[in-house]
């Protein structure tokens, strides 16, 4: 009896069910494949300078710079030669310093840094946005850094569409085109927290990144809710809220978010770590950006770190005399959060405060001393319960326009200490 091709049928009438199973099970969690030119890449290659960059990250925790769309602005888009050029000069300034990662901007505005199926490209990169830049930006920022030995996470503002005249004016293809996607503040366009289509939107983003790059990290910042007014979303909260609170509502809606990004890059690669870096003022991360940060740290599925930034000096002082945002006091203040084992803290240092200061009725002598930085570092690496750090921004080193003596002398002391 020849019992092979009724086999055969029975295995792939098996194999077509489990792949619309799989299938549909994406479009139920809201995250639908992002389609792309490129194969899906996984991180493998634990050799060369990558992969001493890694085993640095995993001995001795982050030691990133952040480097924005403000210092993307100075970079040369005009050719793949000169972009090249320039990042590799980056690059390889921090890692001179000792740091391990770099984490840059990849969608600032609702756009692009790279070829995408979804956002339009960056108008940083030739003055309109939708423009093809004729290379793709991620895709050299990406291997530059292996390189040169540097991890890399893809840093994204999820909401933030515009402000002020960044960019000038939406593509044609820009999907906040759409207006029934986004709430407006003041000159500001952002996509809606509440919309479920925005947030597959941002988790589809993620992925297409994950897909088509060999990033170390997805990051996002502090922007979420772009204000109070109850007016923004009076609509979506009559119809979606239930009987919650305005503000728990808003909360959930970006709780839906992070946990439904994490759910995606882990369902892809759980090597790729997904952090967040909120205000360091949590007062106002859980009332103005409606972020709920210490949920995010205290439970598994929000995120793998959580990096406040905490740009003030070790003397600052409120008008009202208040220290508790003093460096050390806040950094401690944080480390006592409860955490889950599954999360990291890392620290934001505020390089852009050396020589100018950071505000607060305090001397601001410790920001001219050329070795702030380094002695935050030593307040990082003497907590246990905090395992990194990262420097804003890459400009507030290396642009020697304004106070570059301090600049310089900031630079040795980091390096003097990441090298030991």
């Amino acid at each position: 009896m020849n019992v092979k091709k009724p086999l055969i049928k029975i295995i792939s009438i098996f194999t077509i069910a489990l792949l619309i199973f799989v299938f549909a099970g994406k479009i139920v969690s809201g995250v639908l494949p992002a389609f792309s030119e490129k194969e899906s890449h996984s991180i493998t290659d634990a050799d060369g300078a990558w992969g001493d960059a890694r085993s640095d990250f995993q001995r001795n925790g982050l030691k990133a710079m952040w480097i924005s769309y403000i210092e993307l602005q100075t970079v040369d888009f005009s050719n793949r030669e000169s972009f090249t050029a320039d990042i590799k000069e980056m690059f390889t300034n921090c890692k001179n310093m000792g740091l391990n990662t770099v984490i840059v901007h990849t969608r600032s505005f609702g756009d692009a840094y790279y070829k995408s199926n979804l956002f339009p490209y960056s108008h940083i990169m030739s003055g309109v946005q939708g423009q093809d830049p004729g290379f793709d930006p991620l895709e050299i920022m990406t291997e530059t850094a292996h390189d040169v030995g540097l991890r890399i996470e893809a840093w994204i503002n999820p909401y933030r569409v515009k402000l002020y005249n960044h960019p000038k004016e939406l593509s044609a293809d820009n999907p906040a085109q759409r207006s029934e996607l986004t709430i407006t503040v003041d000159s500001g366009i952002y996509y809606n927290p509440a919309l479920q289509e925005v947030r597959d939107l941002v988790t589809n983003g993620v992925m297409e990144i994950i897909h088509n790059y060999d990033v170390d990290g997805i990051h996002f910042d502090d922007y979420f809710y772009p204000d109070t007014d109850p007016a923004i979303d009076a609509t979506h909260y009559a119809a979606y809220s239930g009987n919650m609170s305005l503000d728990d509502w808003r909360r959930e809606n970006v709780n839906m978010l992070i946990r439904q990004v994490y759910r995606a890059i882990k369902g892809e690669n759980p090597d790729i770590t997904f952090g967040i870096s909120p205000q360091g003022n949590d007062d106002n991360n859980y009332h103005m950006q409606y972020s709920d940060i210490k949920l995010w740290m205290a439970q598994e599925g929000y995120a793998d770190y959580i990096m406040p930034q905490l740009y003030w000096g070790f003397d600052y002082l409120t008008k009202s005399g208040s220290d508790r945002y003093g460096f050390k006091n806040l950094s401690y203040e944080w480390s006592q959060y409860k955490m889950h084992d599954g999360v990291k803290l890392y620290i934001g240092l505020g390089a852009y405060r050396i020589g100018a200061g950071d505000g607060g009725a305090n001397n601001q002598a410790e920001w001219q001393s050329g070795d702030n930085l380094a002695r935050m570092i030593d307040v990082v690496n003497a907590n246990p319960n905090i395992d990194g750090y990262a420097i804003y921004s890459y400009n507030s080193l290396f642009d020697k326009t304004e106070y570059g003596d301090i600049k310089t002398a900031e630079i040795k002391a980091v390096t003097e200490k990441n090298h030991g």
